[in-house]
């Protein structure tokens, strides 16, 4: 007999927590989480994301066994940006059962609807900050730093659910083997010609906090047009920082400044799931140390963050600042860079990720629902 029941105790957002890690246990291209990031991601009374937004956990049981979890999210911040009157649904998994499936999103429509939405999007988890879609294409292969990895079946799952597709996004490799090089510093002297008082720098490490407003800052206009967009409060940047901060080698992250006004951002990250893959969500009481001395182990990026200021779109500003940190990279000896993800519907990142020579490698799928 199958039954739903709402998060509501620790014990129980324990076992929400939990069950990914059992759900894809032998999955070869699954990364575990750390679970303490995931904690922190959940937690409704402290992460910033939740001073404007609401959110519910549900747990899918069977026989007293756990098959499935499932969030309902209203963003405010969404609603109000974007006009959209949707709930998100999110941190999704679940077995191959569709009736198990029904039962989840009929749950999540009801909550939606008692909240005034007209419509379900997602996955969200929570936001477009957090992991998105459901992986179609490009299971063959790891996914790269907080990039999902999901089942092959979830798209069948929710289309038979009555979920139709929304928009994909689409992760770009580039390697050393395919990086045009020659082609990317032809257009760069184009843009040196454009723009003569154009200039890029790496973020200073040691002003981190106000480096990480100025990124936000352009983060928020850059974005502010795109598919799923919400603006992000200065405490939600903050706390991103703080979590990135762990995880960025400064080498790749850089603003570009014209004339001396900043109006660029890439920050790529090395792809530590080649670690955390050894980890299993556990910090402790080895899972450090694999931090700590494995990073030389790492030869793989992701271009994970980036934006340029909407007056400069279109005028090659983004493969500008992109190139600094792959040519970093490349005296480094890392052997390739995910661009992702960008929006199926961003053909301007589209064409400069392809002219660069980045290969399409990875496709995630977002879903809509009118309810």
């Amino acid at each position: 007999m199958n039954g739903i029941r709402v998060v509501a105790s620790k014990a129980e957002l324990n076992s929400f927590i939990e069950f990914p890690y059992t759900h894809y246990a032998g999955d070869t291209h699954w990364v575990p989480p750390l679970r303490l990031m995931m904690k922190d991601l959940l937690d409704r009374e402290k992460h910033p994301f939740f001073k404007n937004a609401e959110a519910d956990y549900f747990l899918a049981e069977r026989d007293g066994v756990i098959v499935g979890r499932v969030a309902a999210i209203k963003s405010e911040a969404y609603i109000r940006h974007s006009g959209n009157n949707a709930a998100f649904f999110g941190f999704f998994e679940v077995v191959d059962d569709p009736s198990v499936v029904a039962l989840m999103m009929r749950v999540v429509e009801d909550w939606a609807k008692v909240r005034g939405m007209d419509s379900v999007i997602g996955p969200m988890s929570p936001n477009m900050m957090g992991e998105m879609g459901f992986l179609v294409e490009g299971f063959d292969t790891d996914p790269t730093i907080l990039m999902p990895y999901t089942k092959p079946y979830y798209d069948r799952l929710i289309t038979e659910a009555g979920y139709a597709k929304e928009v994909d996004l689409v992760a770009y490799l580039l390697t050393r083997d395919n990086l045009d090089y020659e082609h990317v510093e032809k257009g760069n002297a184009l843009v040196r010609r454009r723009y003569p008082t154009l200039s890029v720098r790496g973020v200073d490490k040691k002003n981190f906090k106000s480096e990480a407003l100025i990124i936000g800052e352009i983060f928020n206009q850059a974005w502010s047009k795109n598919w799923g967009f919400a603006p992000l409060s200065k405490d939600e940047f903050a706390h991103l920082a703080n979590d990135l901060k762990l995880l960025i080698n400064f080498d790749f992250a850089h603003i570009a400044e014209d004339n001396g006004k900043p109006i660029a951002f890439s920050i790529s990250l090395p792809d530590y799931n080649v670690l955390l893959k050894k980890m299993n969500g556990n910090l402790l009481p080895t899972g450090i140390f694999h931090l700590l001395f494995g990073r030389k182990k790492i030869n793989t990026l992701r271009t994970a963050l980036m934006g340029v200021l909407p007056e400069y779109h279109g005028k090659g500003v983004d493969s500008f600042v992109i190139l600094e940190g792959l040519k970093t990279g490349l005296a480094q000896g890392y052997q390739s860079s995910e661009l992702s993800w960008l929006l199926e519907t961003n053909t301007a990142m589209i064409n400069v990720a392809e002219r660069m020579g980045a290969k399409l490698d990875k496709r995630y799928r977002t879903y809509k629902k009118t309810i």
